[in-house]
């Protein structure tokens, strides 16, 4: 069975690998004109996963200078120009959230004695960081294709058919992988959760 054939390029598509063809030459102005034309929908995904808007504004500003640096490796043939640039802003974006992470971890003798100090059970700061661990252990285990729509919708507040355009998927190979992510989340969590209780 042969592959549908793929679909032309829309005029938008065409003018940002261009633009992005200018940037890999170390053109100035290729790169001022992709900003202009894509930094809105990128840093809308920043500020989804983030959560912070001057933390979005600094990611935003990462993925510019990435894309600065790696321009020459994109190729249309392997996906939208968008798409590529929403893939290094997820990327730029969950490892500011990792370190954000590890900063909060290492306050968290600090918080605890907070805690202690107002009264509030120790025990329950601990359960939680143990619930943490294990949901993101049981996330690491999943295909990575499965992982990272979940990731995108419940970290990045995605919705499906956003995901579909980013990913340049269609949209029931999006919701099928979801689907069957969550089921095996379901499986691995369940002696966990029972565990606990």
């Amino acid at each position: 069975m042969s592959s549908p054939p793929a679909r032309p390029p829309t005029e938008p598509e065409s003018l940002q690998a261009e633009m992005i063809r200018g940037v890999a030459e170390g053109d100035n102005q290729a790169l001022a004109s992709l900003y202009d034309a894509t930094s809105r929908t990128v840093y809308g995904l920043l500020l989804r996963i983030l959560s912070d808007p001057s933390a979005a504004e600094e990611v935003l500003l990462d993925v510019y200078t990435q894309v600065w640096r790696q321009a020459k490796t994109y190729s249309a043939e392997r996906g939208k120009p968008l798409a590529w640039l929403t893939t290094i802003a997820r990327s730029r974006a969950i490892d500011r959230l990792r370190r954000g992470r590890q900063e909060h971890q290492l306050n968290v003798p600090l918080e605890e004695a907070s805690r202690a100090a107002r009264g509030e059970s120790v025990e329950d700061g601990v359960l939680a960081g143990e619930v943490g661990a294990v949901v993101r252990a049981a996330l690491d285990s999943l295909a990575p294709e499965q992982r990272d729509v979940i990731e995108l919708a419940y970290y990045g507040g995605m919705s499906h058919s956003e995901i579909a355009a980013a990913r340049n998927l269609p949209l029931g190979t999006v919701k099928t992988r979801t689907r069957l992510g969550m089921m095996r989340l379901r499986e691995m969590l369940k002696p966990a959760w029972e565990g606990m209780l």
